[in-house]
């Protein structure tokens, strides 16, 4: 056994980070592209779509948590977490693919079917990626390199972003001759495909490093309460709730806000990019740069400052939205790649403090609970995304919205208001909650020296190889 390792090597970090690209291929592309897909090719009402976006968070209620749990108590020779992307990398992609796969049924039957395969899918992405999200709690007990194993995670996950940003559309648009029908289901198969690939090579170069003491909690009430008296955890949920509700709203309404409200097509604009690819993809781009200043900021201001004041600052930057008329493409661009730039560092520091939220909790009751601690955020994240996605739909149900029809004026203010003043004022309310969020760099140093401590001294050695 070797002693506890201070730096993860670079190929373990990148590994680590393909496994965000693969979840988010289809996370930005189910919540991209999924209300569209319902809404004008499936022809299921929008205010139906924005039920059917929210009440499967019912179900979530009950298995993220317990994800968690069962996630907490698994032991196998790869570790704890680890084992989940090997078994569900293969049904997490075949769920993306059926989810879009467009079956020639009844309206009633579509309606069904959608229900079904979205149910599916949320339930397999939350089985393998509250372990993926736990992972980086086990794979190294120093904070400073689980900070830049978010970075490395959300490179990595906005590199998925980038791939359907700039590849989704037009694939859909070339593998259906121009059939969005047809194109949709072909364009998430090859999705599909590369998710699956990549989430393997996860679990092929990652290691588990801290153990779980032996014999495990079966206390399951006493590891809820250790969670609902963590006051920094409870903060980092009510967060998630209105970052994930706001970045929801723009993801949704973009496509359509974009044909409807600027007059856009799917024709190529700029190389084979169309106007709606083009801008989904110079905003992620913009994204990737900003999470390469993760570290910077997170040195310089502290997680927490950081966080605050780069989330109040993009939400300002989408409340400019609202002051772009409908001849103003262009300015929209500019507005998005600033925004997207202030919030690059955003979802690396989240997810570091989660970290840091979760060995507050151990340091506290003695309890680690690192796959609750994580399905629960996980839960407060899709929370906030089926919110952000059924307000869309609902709104826009309430003005009459019907696709490939000329919108009136209310329908064109209503995207305006959508894209603009909702996300934007949900952004500002987040960093205000955030505010509420005490654990400075002292009290974390603090807390990482006295779980070193209370540590066998070979729970942190390196794992051996499979």
């Amino acid at each position: 056994m070797s002693s506890k390792p201070t730096k993860l090597p670079l190929r373990e970090k990148l590994g680590y980070g393909l496994g965000d690209t693969a979840s988010n291929i289809f996370f930005f592309g189910v919540n991209a592209w999924i209300f569209f897909y319902y809404t004008e090719v499936c022809r299921i009402a929008p205010a139906t779509v924005g039920t059917l976006l929210l009440l499967p968070r019912l179900w979530d209620a009950f298995s993220d948590p317990l994800m968690g749990v069962i996630a907490d108590r698994t032991r196998t020779r790869f570790g704890t977490y680890r084992p989940y992307l090997l078994w569900m990398a293969v049904p997490f992609g075949l769920a993306g693919y059926l989810t879009f796969a467009n079956p020639q049924l009844g309206d009633g039957g579509k309606l069904v079917y959608a229900y079904a395969t979205y149910i599916a899918l949320m339930t397999v992405y939350t089985a393998i990626n509250v372990p993926y999200s736990a992972l980086m709690g086990v794979m190294t007990p120093v904070p400073e390199e689980r900070t830049k194993l978010s970075s490395f995670r959300f490179i990595g996950a906005f590199s998925g972003q980038l791939i359907v940003s700039i590849t989704f559309l037009p694939l859909v648009m070339t593998l259906g001759a121009g059939d969005k029908g047809t194109g949709f289901p072909r364009a998430m198969a090859l999705m599909a495909l590369l998710s699956t690939v990549m989430f393997l090579a996860t679990f092929a170069s990652t290691r588990e490093r801290l153990k779980p003491p032996e014999g495990g909690s079966r206390d399951l009430r006493g590891d809820f309460m250790a969670l609902l008296t963590n006051r920094p955890w409870l903060v980092m949920v009510a967060a998630a709730i209105l970052t994930l509700s706001s970045a929801a709203v723009r993801w949704t309404i973009t496509p359509q806000y974009l044909k409807y409200y600027f007059g856009v097509s799917e024709a190529p604009y700029f190389g084979f990019l169309d106007k709606i690819s083009f801008v989904q993809t110079t905003g992620t781009l913009a994204f990737i740069v900003g999470v390469f200043f993760t570290g910077w900021v997170s040195r310089r201001f502290g997680k927490r400052n950081s966080l605050i004041v780069l989330t109040i600052l993009n939400g300002i930057t989408v409340l400019a939205l609202y002051l772009v008329p409908r001849d103003g493409y262009t300015t929209l661009v500019v507005l998005n790649i600033i925004g997207n730039l202030l919030a690059g560092p955003t979802p690396a520091l989240v997810w570091a403090i989660y970290t840091d939220v979760a060995d507050y909790s151990e340091w506290k009751s003695g309890r680690r609970v690192t796959g609750l601690a994580f399905s629960a955020a996980m839960f407060a994240q899709k929370l906030g995304i089926s919110i952000g996605g059924s307000l869309c739909g609902w709104m826009l149900g309430s003005v009459g919205f019907e696709p490939d029809t000329t919108p009136s004026d209310e329908i064109a203010a209503s995207f305006r208001l959508i894209a603009s003043i909702l996300p934007g004022g949900l952004a500002i309310a987040n960093g205000i909650v955030l505010l509420g969020y005490r654990l400075d760099r002292e009290s974390l140093e603090t807390i990482a020296s006295d779980l070193e401590k209370r540590r066998p001294a070979t729970e942190a050695a390196e794992a051996p190889d499979d």
